[in-house]
């Protein structure tokens, strides 16, 4: 498919070459005006013997003065064609612009909405099992049989719900009781009241509510990246029930946001050029399609107060944003759908 900025710049290319090879004609034509006026002036010395070589010297300066009244002709026409010529290619090239720059947005927001749709289930599965039977009674229990029957039955989930690394059943102070994929990590004797994410679900007032942590990475988990969701576990799984523990589950970030990064609707031409992000609300690249960013490195980024649109960071380069317009009740953390792509 051709490309109109090429067309634009072999537009500008035939309007340097044509002013290029007027001025040639003019400079040619000017020596030739004035070999004629010498032609002129050596027949007048010559008298009677010059007369018929100042007939040819006339003629040759008539055609010059022609051909210089065509040049001028030429140079007017022509310079104002091609300076109309170029000045729509460079409305149609700020035209395309507009459009890509539009179409990016909009692609841009739907990336971080396909985040948000995944994240609110990860919400709505975090508060769904913490009233499983077999979670309330490992921490209102607190027997072994009850933790080896609630880790066996995280297992069970884990097995359906593969976008999970593990699930963590703690009690009030942040020991955790069990966990679902304990041959693959182990955590006896573990404490997380460290952990923000903890602190904040015991906290919560419902058993409706949750908590959403940044991605991070846990050393428990082998330094997996990871979303974290966590809410209170509550006596008899009642949303009002006494606060007897904390469950978190561990959403498998990288793949699955990189999945959602590589597939953005741009063409191979545009891939070219191009390279999709999540940034989150401290600007931090959490996922790209570009396999050599570096994720955790804060990205330079102006949305000028927006929650969406796109600027110019530099000329050549464009960058389209969109912030997280949550979905559901799950708001968002935030985060950012970005696409920078550089000019054609």
């Amino acid at each position: 498919m051709t490309n109109p900025r090429e067309i634009v710049e072999l537009s500008y290319a035939i309007r340097k070459m044509a002013e290029a090879k007027i001025d040639d004609i003019n400079d040619i034509n000017r020596e030739t005006t004035i070999l004629a006026l010498n032609a002129l002036i050596e027949a007048a010395r010559a008298g009677e013997a010059g007369r018929g070589f100042a007939v040819v010297a006339n003629q040759v300066k008539q055609v010059s003065t022609t051909i210089g009244d065509i040049t001028q002709s030429l140079n007017r026409e022509l310079a104002g064609s091609l300076s109309h010529l170029t000045a729509l290619g460079d409305v149609m090239i700020n035209q395309i612009q507009a459009h890509d720059s539009h179409r990016c947005t909009d692609l841009a927001l739907n990336m971080i909405d396909i985040i948000d749709r995944n994240l609110y289930e990860r919400s709505c599965d975090v508060r769904w099992w913490a009233t499983d039977a077999a979670v309330v009674n490992c921490t209102s229990e607190a027997s072994s049989e009850a933790r080896e029957y609630a880790a066996q039955r995280l297992g069970v989930i884990l097995d359906s719900y593969t976008v999970y690394l593990d699930i963590w059943i703690t009690d009030t102070q942040g020991n955790v009781l069990a966990n679902g994929r304990s041959d693959r990590y182990s955590l006896r004797q573990q404490n997380i009241s460290h952990l923000s994410v903890f602190r904040d679900a015991i906290k919560l007032r419902s058993g409706a509510d949750y908590v959403a942590a940044d991605i991070t990475t846990l050393p428990q988990l082998r330094g997996a990246a990871v979303a974290t969701y966590a809410t209170a576990i509550r006596e008899h799984g009642e949303n009002n029930g006494r606060v007897t523990g904390a469950l978190l589950i561990f959403f498998d970030w990288a793949p699955q946001a990189q999945a959602v990064v590589n597939s953005v609707r741009l063409s191979k031409e545009e891939w070219s050029r191009s390279r999709c992000m999540i940034l989150d609300s401290q600007y931090r690249v959490i996922a790209s399609s570009d396999p050599l960013a570096k994720i955790g490195d804060r990205y330079p980024f102006n949305t000028g107060g927006k929650l969406s649109g796109s600027w110019q960071p530099e000329p050549g380069r464009n960058v389209s944003f969109a912030l997280t317009p949550g979905y559901e009740s799950y708001k968002g953390l935030g985060w950012y759908g970005v696409i920078e792509q550089r000019q054609g």
